[in-house]
């Protein structure tokens, strides 16, 4: 099993995309319309990461873990079951719709899939911000008038922000990113969204996009009110503690190493600054770098140690892998 696991990326085309991950993350897009995700690591039907480089190459990550499951996610792992998270890079030159994703008491009902997320502001534009959750003492009678008046920016909780900053958003609470931000996803292995609201705009095929305000009104919590955002970029901390996964932010100088030892737990190492030098197993041999913008898998039978080349911040997601 290899110490260190490096996927092929899966553009997507979005309506509110734009070019930003070629100019900040040194990507080479595919010709075409706007793209607005890069889905990094992701084991769905309709998506599947494949493995560059190594002895694994080109195996889908369902392949791997159908194949290796205890080496990569721990003894125990269902062969059949998914891996847990989804990876994205979100390029959000426009506005995105205002939405929300069903919690796992409804989700069921409403035939979709709960999905719990965290938005890292890799980038922000001046004046960027963020909406999540409802203004203090809206009601949902409140929030369904302004839906007929088409007024709801009145109900949400908007807040500017800045590169560096997190946010977590839990399934049930309404949200949108707004124009200028280039953000790190990190979600449960989920793809339902319930757009409520999209600001009058068309879709890609020049219609208006399809809405879901019945599911919408369903799922969202009435009871949540102006969540902020953890701030302070130069800080090693934990930025999300929930059920589906905890993350953590490293922040390294120049020269400064962290490790990661073998048989504890698979994680995530994102790259979201900076640059590593990375070496695996025990011999601290086969040394490869990372660059800005990277999303690695370290499976549990591995071990690593990252080296920064220079200023460097490291988001490793962890705690995913609990059956």
């Amino acid at each position: 099993m290899q110490d260190l696991l490096l996927f092929q990326p899966l553009y997507q085309e979005r309506v509110w995309g734009g070019k930003a991950l070629a100019a900040a993350l040194g990507r080479t897009l595919p010709s075409g319309g706007p793209i607005g995700e890069s889905w990094e690591i992701v084991d769905r039907p309709e998506a599947q990461s494949q493995v560059v480089g190594g002895t694994w190459a080109g195996k889908t990550l369902r392949e791997l873990i159908a194949e290796a499951g205890a080496k990569v996610m721990g003894p125990g792992w269902p062969a059949g079951k998914a891996f847990p998270i989804l990876v994205k890079w979100l390029d959000c030159r426009e506005r995105l719709s205002l939405q929300v994703h069903p919690p796992a008491a409804v989700a069921g009902e409403l035939r979709g899939e709960p999905k719990t997320e965290n938005w890292y502001l890799a980038e922000a534009a001046a004046g960027a911000e963020l909406i999540v959750g409802l203004r203090r003492g809206v009601t949902r009678d409140a929030f369904e008038t302004a839906i007929a008046r088409q007024t709801l920016e009145t109900c949400v909780h908007r807040f500017p922000v800045q590169a560096g900053d997190s946010i977590l958003v839990r399934s049930g609470q309404v949200h949108a990113i707004g124009a200028g931000n280039l953000i790190l996803e990190i979600q449960q292995n989920s793809d339902t969204t319930y757009r409520v609201y999209d600001w009058g705009r068309v879709g890609l095929d020049g219609k208006p996009r399809q809405m879901h305000v019945a599911q919408s009104l369903r799922s969202i919590d009435w009871q949540d009110f102006e969540p902020e955002p953890v701030r302070g970029a130069a800080v090693s901390t934990i930025l999300a503690d929930c059920a589906e996964f905890r993350i953590r932010r490293v922040v390294l100088n120049a020269g400064e190493t962290w490790r990661i030892a073998p048989r504890q737990e698979a994680r995530l190492v994102s790259v979201v600054a900076g640059a590593v030098a990375v070496r695996g197993g025990a011999g601290g041999s086969a040394e490869q770098r990372l660059a800005r913008g990277t999303n690695a898998l370290v499976p549990f039978a591995g071990a690593c140690e990252f080296e920064a080349e220079q200023a460097t911040t490291l988001l490793v997601t962890e705690a995913f892998s609990r059956i």
